[in-house]
Protein backbone atom coordinates (compact mmCIF):
# COMPACT_ATOMS: atom_id res chain seq x y z
CA UNK A 1 0.00 0.00 0.00
CA UNK A 2 2.83 2.34 0.85
CA UNK A 3 4.60 1.45 -2.40
CA UNK A 4 1.56 2.22 -4.53
CA UNK A 5 0.84 5.53 -2.91
CA UNK A 6 4.51 6.48 -3.35
CA UNK A 7 4.62 5.69 -7.09
CA UNK A 8 1.20 5.82 -8.76
CA UNK A 9 0.85 5.70 -12.54
CA UNK A 10 2.17 8.89 -14.11
CA UNK A 11 2.78 10.42 -17.52
CA UNK A 12 5.43 13.03 -18.16
CA UNK A 13 6.04 14.92 -21.39
CA UNK A 14 9.78 15.41 -21.63
CA UNK A 15 9.70 16.93 -25.11
CA UNK A 16 6.96 17.74 -27.64
CA UNK A 17 7.55 14.33 -29.30
CA UNK A 18 8.21 12.16 -26.23
CA UNK A 19 6.16 10.86 -23.30
CA UNK A 20 7.43 8.88 -20.33
CA UNK A 21 5.23 6.40 -18.45
CA UNK A 22 6.19 5.48 -14.89
CA UNK A 23 4.86 4.00 -11.69
CA UNK A 24 2.29 1.32 -10.95
CA UNK A 25 -0.04 0.87 -13.93
CA UNK A 26 -2.43 -1.34 -11.97
CA UNK A 27 -6.04 -1.05 -10.82
CA UNK A 28 -4.86 0.46 -7.50
CA UNK A 29 -2.31 2.80 -9.08
CA UNK A 30 -4.49 4.41 -11.78
CA UNK A 31 -6.53 6.61 -9.47
CA UNK A 32 -5.13 9.93 -10.63
CA UNK A 33 -4.37 9.13 -14.27
CA UNK A 34 -7.59 10.53 -15.79
CA UNK A 35 -6.57 14.15 -15.34
CA UNK A 36 -3.20 13.54 -16.97
CA UNK A 37 -4.74 11.64 -19.90
CA UNK A 38 -7.22 14.43 -20.55
CA UNK A 39 -4.46 16.98 -21.09
CA UNK A 40 -2.48 14.86 -23.55
CA UNK A 41 -2.50 15.68 -27.22
CA UNK A 42 -0.59 14.31 -30.16
CA UNK A 43 1.45 16.45 -32.55
CA UNK A 44 -0.38 16.28 -35.84
CA UNK A 45 1.55 14.25 -38.40
CA UNK A 46 4.71 14.09 -36.24
CA UNK A 47 6.22 11.01 -34.61
CA UNK A 48 5.49 10.54 -30.93
CA UNK A 49 7.68 8.25 -28.78
CA UNK A 50 6.35 6.73 -25.56
CA UNK A 51 8.99 5.46 -23.16
CA UNK A 52 7.51 2.72 -20.95
CA UNK A 53 10.71 1.72 -19.17
CA UNK A 54 9.55 3.42 -15.96
CA UNK A 55 6.52 1.17 -15.48
CA UNK A 56 7.01 -0.83 -12.30
CA UNK A 57 3.82 -2.92 -12.28
CA UNK A 58 1.31 -3.67 -14.99
CA UNK A 59 -2.06 -5.44 -14.93
CA UNK A 60 -5.15 -5.70 -17.13
CA UNK A 61 -6.52 -2.33 -16.02
CA UNK A 62 -3.23 -0.64 -16.85
CA UNK A 63 -3.03 -2.42 -20.20
CA UNK A 64 -6.55 -1.25 -21.08
CA UNK A 65 -5.67 2.37 -20.23
CA UNK A 66 -2.47 2.21 -22.31
CA UNK A 67 -4.37 0.67 -25.25
CA UNK A 68 -7.00 3.42 -25.14
CA UNK A 69 -4.23 6.05 -24.96
CA UNK A 70 -2.44 4.60 -27.98
CA UNK A 71 -5.67 4.44 -30.01
CA UNK A 72 -6.58 8.01 -29.16
CA UNK A 73 -3.18 9.33 -30.13
CA UNK A 74 -3.10 7.32 -33.37
CA UNK A 75 -6.62 8.55 -34.27
CA UNK A 76 -5.15 12.07 -34.11
CA UNK A 77 -3.03 11.16 -37.16
CA UNK A 78 0.17 10.92 -35.08
CA UNK A 79 2.81 8.20 -35.60
CA UNK A 80 3.01 6.66 -32.14
CA UNK A 81 5.70 4.20 -31.06
CA UNK A 82 5.77 2.48 -27.68
CA UNK A 83 9.30 1.59 -26.50
CA UNK A 84 11.05 -0.12 -23.59
CA UNK A 85 7.97 -1.94 -22.31
CA UNK A 86 9.10 -5.13 -20.52
CA UNK A 87 8.31 -8.30 -22.43
CA UNK A 88 5.80 -9.71 -19.94
CA UNK A 89 3.96 -6.39 -19.93
CA UNK A 90 3.99 -6.29 -23.74
CA UNK A 91 2.27 -9.71 -23.94
CA UNK A 92 -0.47 -8.56 -21.60
CA UNK A 93 -0.90 -5.36 -23.63
CA UNK A 94 -1.27 -7.41 -26.83
CA UNK A 95 -3.92 -9.68 -25.30
CA UNK A 96 -5.92 -6.69 -24.06
CA UNK A 97 -5.59 -5.05 -27.49
CA UNK A 98 -7.17 -8.11 -29.12
CA UNK A 99 -10.07 -7.99 -26.67
CA UNK A 100 -10.61 -4.26 -27.32
CA UNK A 101 -10.65 -4.92 -31.08
CA UNK A 102 -13.19 -7.73 -30.63
CA UNK A 103 -15.38 -5.53 -28.43
CA UNK A 104 -15.35 -2.69 -30.96
CA UNK A 105 -16.29 -5.11 -33.75
CA UNK A 106 -19.17 -6.58 -31.77
CA UNK A 107 -20.45 -3.17 -30.69
CA UNK A 108 -20.45 -1.75 -34.22
CA UNK A 109 -23.91 -2.36 -35.74
CA UNK A 110 -23.94 -4.21 -39.00
CA UNK A 111 -24.78 -1.94 -41.89
CA UNK A 112 -28.16 -2.79 -43.34
CA UNK A 113 -28.24 -3.20 -47.08
CA UNK A 114 -30.25 -0.51 -48.87
CA UNK A 115 -33.83 -1.50 -49.57
CA UNK A 116 -34.71 -2.24 -53.16
CA UNK A 117 -37.53 -0.38 -54.91
CA UNK A 118 -39.72 -3.47 -54.75
CA UNK A 119 -39.07 -3.81 -51.03
CA UNK A 120 -39.85 -0.12 -50.46
CA UNK A 121 -43.06 -0.53 -52.43
CA UNK A 122 -43.99 -3.51 -50.30
CA UNK A 123 -43.35 -1.63 -47.06
CA UNK A 124 -45.40 1.34 -48.28
CA UNK A 125 -48.27 -0.91 -49.35
CA UNK A 126 -48.25 -2.77 -46.04
CA UNK A 127 -48.24 0.52 -44.11
CA UNK A 128 -51.13 1.84 -46.22
CA UNK A 129 -53.18 -1.31 -45.66
CA UNK A 130 -52.47 -1.23 -41.94
CA UNK A 131 -53.60 2.39 -41.75
CA UNK A 132 -56.70 1.67 -43.83
CA UNK A 133 -57.72 -1.20 -41.57
CA UNK A 134 -57.08 0.94 -38.49
CA UNK A 135 -59.27 3.70 -39.97
CA UNK A 136 -62.07 1.22 -40.61
CA UNK A 137 -61.79 0.04 -37.01
CA UNK A 138 -61.93 3.63 -35.79
CA UNK A 139 -65.05 4.34 -37.87
CA UNK A 140 -66.63 1.19 -36.46
CA UNK A 141 -65.92 2.31 -32.90
CA UNK A 142 -67.43 5.73 -33.62
CA UNK A 143 -70.53 4.12 -35.13
CA UNK A 144 -70.95 1.92 -32.09
CA UNK A 145 -70.54 4.92 -29.76
CA UNK A 146 -73.05 6.95 -31.82
CA UNK A 147 -75.54 4.09 -31.57
CA UNK A 148 -75.07 4.23 -27.79
CA UNK A 149 -75.97 7.93 -27.87
CA UNK A 150 -79.12 7.20 -29.88
CA UNK A 151 -80.10 4.49 -27.43
CA UNK A 152 -79.52 6.82 -24.47
CA UNK A 153 -80.06 10.43 -25.62
CA UNK A 154 -79.29 11.79 -22.16
CA UNK A 155 -75.64 10.93 -22.78
CA UNK A 156 -75.44 13.36 -25.70
CA UNK A 157 -73.05 16.18 -24.84
CA UNK A 158 -74.77 19.28 -26.22
CA UNK A 159 -72.27 21.82 -24.93
CA UNK A 160 -69.29 20.44 -26.92
CA UNK A 161 -71.56 20.13 -29.96
CA UNK A 162 -72.56 23.80 -29.77
CA UNK A 163 -68.95 24.82 -29.16
CA UNK A 164 -67.79 22.92 -32.25
CA UNK A 165 -70.59 24.39 -34.38
CA UNK A 166 -69.35 27.83 -33.45
CA UNK A 167 -65.62 27.07 -33.93
CA UNK A 168 -65.94 25.03 -37.15
CA UNK A 169 -68.93 26.84 -38.64
CA UNK A 170 -69.52 30.39 -37.48
CA UNK A 171 -65.83 31.28 -37.11
CA UNK A 172 -65.14 30.00 -40.63
CA UNK A 173 -67.71 32.27 -42.30
CA UNK A 174 -65.25 35.07 -43.22
CA UNK A 175 -62.68 32.90 -44.99
CA UNK A 176 -65.31 30.71 -46.69
CA UNK A 177 -67.30 33.73 -47.84
CA UNK A 178 -64.27 35.62 -49.14
CA UNK A 179 -62.83 32.71 -51.12
CA UNK A 180 -66.21 31.74 -52.54
CA UNK A 181 -66.82 35.34 -53.61
CA UNK A 182 -63.44 35.44 -55.35
CA UNK A 183 -64.07 32.06 -56.95
CA UNK A 184 -67.36 33.31 -58.39
CA UNK A 185 -65.55 36.31 -59.83
CA UNK A 186 -62.90 34.08 -61.40
CA UNK A 187 -65.46 31.72 -62.99
CA UNK A 188 -67.41 34.59 -64.52
CA UNK A 189 -64.26 36.37 -65.66
CA UNK A 190 -62.80 33.30 -67.34
CA UNK A 191 -66.05 32.63 -69.24
CA UNK A 192 -66.71 36.23 -70.18
CA UNK A 193 -64.49 36.35 -73.27
CA UNK A 194 -65.90 33.17 -74.79
CA UNK A 195 -69.52 34.17 -74.13
CA UNK A 196 -68.96 37.65 -75.57
CA UNK A 197 -67.58 36.19 -78.82
CA UNK A 198 -70.80 34.28 -79.42
CA UNK A 199 -73.12 37.00 -78.15
CA UNK A 200 -74.26 34.76 -75.32
CA UNK A 201 -73.60 37.10 -72.43
CA UNK A 202 -76.71 36.11 -70.53
CA UNK A 203 -75.51 32.52 -70.26
CA UNK A 204 -72.96 33.61 -67.71
CA UNK A 205 -75.73 32.93 -65.19
CA UNK A 206 -75.80 29.30 -66.28
CA UNK A 207 -72.03 29.04 -66.03
CA UNK A 208 -71.75 30.61 -62.60
CA UNK A 209 -74.88 29.03 -61.17
CA UNK A 210 -74.23 25.43 -62.14
CA UNK A 211 -70.49 25.46 -61.48
CA UNK A 212 -70.75 27.14 -58.09
CA UNK A 213 -73.80 25.38 -56.69
CA UNK A 214 -73.03 21.94 -58.02
CA UNK A 215 -69.23 21.69 -57.73
CA UNK A 216 -67.12 24.61 -56.63
CA UNK A 217 -68.91 25.81 -53.50
CA UNK A 218 -69.13 22.38 -51.77
CA UNK A 219 -65.57 21.52 -52.77
CA UNK A 220 -63.89 24.79 -51.81
CA UNK A 221 -65.81 24.85 -48.50
CA UNK A 222 -64.73 21.31 -47.65
CA UNK A 223 -61.10 22.03 -48.52
CA UNK A 224 -61.07 25.16 -46.35
CA UNK A 225 -62.65 23.32 -43.43
CA UNK A 226 -60.23 20.39 -43.84
CA UNK A 227 -57.27 22.73 -43.60
CA UNK A 228 -58.74 24.83 -40.82
CA UNK A 229 -60.77 22.51 -38.59
CA UNK A 230 -59.41 19.08 -39.58
CA UNK A 231 -55.92 20.13 -38.61
CA UNK A 232 -57.23 21.55 -35.33
CA UNK A 233 -58.93 18.23 -34.51
CA UNK A 234 -55.72 16.26 -35.10
CA UNK A 235 -53.57 18.73 -33.15
CA UNK A 236 -55.96 18.87 -30.18
CA UNK A 237 -56.37 15.11 -29.81
CA UNK A 238 -52.70 14.50 -30.60
CA UNK A 239 -51.58 16.88 -27.88
CA UNK A 240 -53.91 15.21 -25.40
CA UNK A 241 -52.51 11.81 -26.39
CA UNK A 242 -48.92 12.97 -25.89
CA UNK A 243 -49.68 14.48 -22.48
CA UNK A 244 -51.60 11.29 -21.50
CA UNK A 245 -54.85 13.18 -20.93
CA UNK A 246 -56.71 10.58 -22.99
CA UNK A 247 -55.37 7.80 -20.77
CA UNK A 248 -56.51 9.81 -17.76
CA UNK A 249 -60.02 10.05 -19.26
CA UNK A 250 -60.21 6.30 -19.64
CA UNK A 251 -58.96 5.86 -16.09
CA UNK A 252 -61.78 7.95 -14.61
CA UNK A 253 -64.40 6.31 -16.83
CA UNK A 254 -64.87 8.94 -19.58
CA UNK A 255 -65.05 7.53 -23.11
CA UNK A 256 -62.75 9.67 -25.33
CA UNK A 257 -64.86 9.01 -28.41
CA UNK A 258 -67.99 10.40 -26.75
CA UNK A 259 -66.21 13.50 -25.48
CA UNK A 260 -63.79 14.27 -28.33
CA UNK A 261 -65.09 12.70 -31.55
CA UNK A 262 -68.90 12.43 -31.62
CA UNK A 263 -69.51 16.13 -30.80
CA UNK A 264 -67.20 17.11 -33.65
CA UNK A 265 -68.93 14.77 -36.10
CA UNK A 266 -72.42 16.03 -35.26
CA UNK A 267 -71.29 19.66 -35.24
CA UNK A 268 -69.63 19.47 -38.65
CA UNK A 269 -72.53 17.49 -40.14
CA UNK A 270 -74.64 20.53 -39.24
CA UNK A 271 -72.12 23.28 -39.96
CA UNK A 272 -70.67 22.19 -43.31
CA UNK A 273 -74.00 22.16 -45.26
CA UNK A 274 -74.78 25.61 -43.85
CA UNK A 275 -71.34 26.84 -44.83
CA UNK A 276 -71.93 25.44 -48.31
CA UNK A 277 -75.16 27.45 -48.60
CA UNK A 278 -73.26 30.54 -47.52
CA UNK A 279 -70.56 29.79 -50.12
CA UNK A 280 -73.26 29.37 -52.79
CA UNK A 281 -74.65 32.82 -52.06
CA UNK A 282 -71.27 34.59 -52.01
CA UNK A 283 -70.03 32.74 -55.11
CA UNK A 284 -73.10 33.62 -57.14
CA UNK A 285 -72.90 37.21 -55.88
CA UNK A 286 -69.29 37.44 -57.06
CA UNK A 287 -70.33 36.09 -60.45
CA UNK A 288 -73.12 38.67 -60.68
CA UNK A 289 -70.71 41.52 -60.07
CA UNK A 290 -68.28 40.28 -62.70
CA UNK A 291 -71.12 39.63 -65.18
CA UNK A 292 -72.27 43.23 -64.84
CA UNK A 293 -68.71 44.60 -65.10
CA UNK A 294 -67.52 42.49 -68.07
CA UNK A 295 -70.69 41.52 -69.94
CA UNK A 296 -73.12 44.34 -69.06
CA UNK A 297 -75.59 41.81 -67.62
CA UNK A 298 -77.70 43.57 -65.00
CA UNK A 299 -78.52 41.97 -61.65
CA UNK A 300 -82.16 41.56 -62.64
CA UNK A 301 -81.29 39.82 -65.91
CA UNK A 302 -78.76 37.61 -64.16
CA UNK A 303 -81.22 36.49 -61.49
CA UNK A 304 -84.02 35.96 -64.02
CA UNK A 305 -81.79 33.67 -66.08
CA UNK A 306 -80.33 32.05 -62.96
CA UNK A 307 -83.76 30.93 -61.72
CA UNK A 308 -84.59 29.42 -65.10
CA UNK A 309 -81.27 27.65 -65.69
CA UNK A 310 -80.35 26.28 -62.29
CA UNK A 311 -82.68 23.59 -61.04
CA UNK A 312 -83.38 22.68 -57.46
CA UNK A 313 -81.81 19.30 -58.17
CA UNK A 314 -78.45 20.91 -59.00
CA UNK A 315 -78.63 22.89 -55.78
CA UNK A 316 -79.50 19.84 -53.67
CA UNK A 317 -76.73 17.81 -55.29
CA UNK A 318 -74.19 20.35 -54.06
CA UNK A 319 -75.67 20.51 -50.58
CA UNK A 320 -75.93 16.71 -50.41
CA UNK A 321 -72.18 16.32 -50.78
CA UNK A 322 -71.46 18.39 -47.69
CA UNK A 323 -72.37 15.79 -45.02
CA UNK A 324 -70.14 13.21 -46.71
CA UNK A 325 -67.27 15.67 -46.84
CA UNK A 326 -67.87 16.53 -43.18
CA UNK A 327 -67.72 12.88 -42.13
CA UNK A 328 -64.45 12.44 -44.04
CA UNK A 329 -62.83 15.52 -42.49
CA UNK A 330 -63.76 14.67 -38.90
CA UNK A 331 -62.92 10.98 -39.21
CA UNK A 332 -59.48 11.59 -40.69
CA UNK A 333 -58.63 14.44 -38.31
CA UNK A 334 -59.61 12.57 -35.16
CA UNK A 335 -58.11 9.29 -36.39
CA UNK A 336 -54.72 10.86 -37.01
CA UNK A 337 -54.92 12.59 -33.65
CA UNK A 338 -55.40 9.31 -31.83
CA UNK A 339 -52.44 7.80 -33.70
CA UNK A 340 -50.12 10.43 -32.23
CA UNK A 341 -47.41 9.10 -29.93
CA UNK A 342 -44.06 10.30 -28.73
CA UNK A 343 -43.51 14.06 -28.58
CA UNK A 344 -44.39 17.34 -30.22
CA UNK A 345 -42.87 16.32 -33.56
CA UNK A 346 -45.41 13.50 -33.80
CA UNK A 347 -48.24 16.01 -33.29
CA UNK A 348 -47.03 18.07 -36.23
CA UNK A 349 -46.55 14.99 -38.40
CA UNK A 350 -50.02 13.59 -37.73
CA UNK A 351 -51.60 17.02 -38.24
CA UNK A 352 -49.99 17.30 -41.66
CA UNK A 353 -51.17 13.82 -42.55
CA UNK A 354 -54.72 14.64 -41.50
CA UNK A 355 -54.87 17.68 -43.79
CA UNK A 356 -53.32 15.90 -46.77
CA UNK A 357 -55.48 12.80 -46.42
CA UNK A 358 -58.67 14.79 -45.78
CA UNK A 359 -58.26 16.93 -48.89
CA UNK A 360 -57.27 13.91 -50.97
CA UNK A 361 -60.30 11.87 -49.87
CA UNK A 362 -62.65 14.84 -50.31
CA UNK A 363 -61.53 15.24 -53.92
CA UNK A 364 -61.80 11.49 -54.51
CA UNK A 365 -65.32 11.50 -53.06
CA UNK A 366 -66.26 14.46 -55.27
CA UNK A 367 -65.01 12.59 -58.33
CA UNK A 368 -67.03 9.53 -57.35
CA UNK A 369 -70.10 11.72 -56.90
CA UNK A 370 -69.61 13.10 -60.40
CA UNK A 371 -69.40 9.62 -61.90
CA UNK A 372 -72.43 8.42 -59.92
CA UNK A 373 -74.57 11.45 -60.82
CA UNK A 374 -73.56 11.11 -64.44
CA UNK A 375 -74.60 7.45 -64.41
CA UNK A 376 -77.92 8.44 -62.81
CA UNK A 377 -78.38 11.24 -65.38
CA UNK A 378 -78.63 13.90 -62.67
Amino acid sequence: MTLISAAPAAIARTTAQELVLSGYWTARGLGGIDGQLATLSAPSGAMLLIDASGIVAFDTAGAWVVQKLLRRLRDASAVVELRELPEEFAKLLAVVGQQVDQHDTDARPAAEPPASQLESLGHSTAAGLEQGLALLGFIGECTFAFAGWLAQPRRIRWRPILYNIRSAGFDALPIVGLLSFLLGIVVAYQGADQLRQYGANIFVADLVGLSMLREFAPLITAIIVAGRSGSAYAAQIGTMAVTEEIDAMRTIGIAPLELLVLPKIIALLIALPLLTVFADLLGVFGGMIMARAQLAVSYGEFLDRFVKSVSVTAYLIGIGKAPVFAAIIVSIGCFQGFRTHGGADSVGRQTTRSVVQSIFLVIVADALFSVAFSALDL
